[in-house]
């Protein structure tokens, strides 16, 4: 295997290790009202878990408030009991055709407690990242083990792949601080 398409292996696993990364990261409550929060709790749809934001429109109408309305209306008791069966614990409040969440304002405490759960998934991330680092080296091995690259053309190609490392492992850095911010400067 060529060592472009090592690398360019390489980097795109370790791409997607941020894209899930920042993923999560959306959910993550900040103190604003963001569809993010909700759009992936599952609701029990006629026996077959399904997302909300495939059942539903999602709105912020106000900063702290999410409104919720079912395409069809029956679903309005499923959609409720997934969100009271969450780990979210908004109050909530329903009309008969839709449902709005309030969320009320975060303690010091909360906040503290939202920025130290950013942590594990950034070192989730780290840990994809390095295997992907992991597996591009090994590649790398078998390939001057079996002499179709020279011993310092392996060394050069691990010197790269351990910089795709060093800059996804700063990208993770940076989401992670951006989230921190954003939950505590609300």
């Amino acid at each position: 295997m060529p060592l472009d398409d090592i690398l360019m292996d390489c980097e795109e696993q370790m791409e997607k290790a941020l894209t899930h990364l920042n993923h999560e990261l959306r959910g993550v409550r900040t103190g604003r009202a963001s569809p993010a929060l909700v759009e992936n709790l599952q609701v029990d749809y006629y026996g077959t878990p399904t997302s909300l934001k495939s059942i539903a429109i999602i709105q912020v109408p106000e900063a702290t408030q999410l409104m919720i309305k079912p395409f069809n209306p029956a679903d309005l008791k499923a959609i409720e009991k997934a969100i009271s069966d969450s780990k979210l614990n908004l109050p909530t409040s329903s009309d008969g055709r839709g449902i709005r969440l309030n969320l009320p304002p975060m303690s010091g405490d909360r906040r503290q407690q939202l920025v130290a759960s950013t942590k594990p998934m950034g070192e989730t991330a780290k840990i994809a990242i390095r295997g992907a680092r992991r597996d591009a080296n090994k590649l790398v091995d078998s390939e001057e083990k079996g002499k179709v690259m020279t011993e310092d053309d392996a060394k050069d190609a691990k010197e790269q792949v351990q910089e795709l490392t060093k800059t996804y492992e700063g990208k993770v850095d940076e989401a992670i601080e951006s989230k921190r911010k954003e939950i505590l400067d609300v």
